[in-house]
């Protein structure tokens, strides 16, 4: 089973001088991998986790109400990208960095792909230099929290996200190591953050706050298509 953080919202002045971020929002998001961990990796948000964590709502096709809910009624999200891919650079670890397989990239960049969808106007592309990136994937041994994962994404005045941040833990929040497939199911839960989506109550959606699936759910789908099918802004 594997736990995800919650979403974090910096004000500007912090972002400026805590993140060295550009002006706008930002909003930070934590995940966490593994049985034990409390929080989710929307942790990788900035909001507590803990206050849906064991609750399992009904099923139903799409939970853009939940998202819009814990977003204060605020769409943000990338702009179309469809000609224009998001840049996504993945860091190698560095020696500190323990337990690492040399298959976590290539998982990480099955979960990009996973999410492109013919209906969503966001595609991905991988480049090799981080000063090109806006995505930047880096990599840490554990967190000194409950959680595996970590994303924090930034949006300008207009709520278009701008950039984004996800750290990938290799130990899951028990403190075993993460394997290939664990890692993934991670990271594709951090790529629903970047994205702009949020938690939602159903563990057979990967944006539950613990992450127990290892695909995304039609709900997943369908509910990231219609965020981005509303214009960017608060809802009116």
């Amino acid at each position: 089973m594997t736990p995800c953080p919650v979403a974090l919202r910096l004000s500007v002045l912090a972002s400026l001088l805590a993140l060295g971020g550009p002006a706008g929002r930002a909003a930070g998001h934590l995940t966490p991998a593994g049985s034990a961990a409390a929080f989710d990796s929307t942790r990788a948000s900035g909001r507590d986790a803990a206050t849906t964590r064991g609750k399992r709502g009904a099923r139903g096709d799409e939970y853009l109400a939940d998202v819009l809910r814990q977003r204060d009624y605020v769409v943000e999200r990338w702009a179309d990208r469809k000609g224009k891919p998001i840049r996504v650079w993945i860091s190698h670890p560095s020696s500190r960095v323990s337990d690492w397989n040399a298959a976590f990239p290539s998982a990480v960049r099955s979960a990009f792909g996973e999410w492109e969808d013919d209906r969503l106007p966001v595609r991905f592309t991988f480049v090799k230099d981080s000063a090109a990136a806006e995505v930047r994937v880096r990599w840490v041994s554990r967190f000194n929290t409950d959680e595996s994962g970590r994303t924090v994404w930034w949006s300008n005045q207009r709520s278009m996200i701008t950039r984004a941040e996800v750290t990938l833990s290799t130990h899951a929040s028990d403190g075993g190591a993460q394997d290939p497939t664990s890692l993934r199911a991670v990271a594709l839960h951090e790529v629903g953050h970047l994205l702009g989506l949020d938690h939602c109550a159903d563990a057979t959606n990967v944006m539950a706050p613990w992450v127990q699936v290892a695909s995304l759910s039609r709900a997943d789908r369908e509910t990231v298509r219609r965020l981005y099918a509303m214009p960017l802004g608060r809802v009116r």
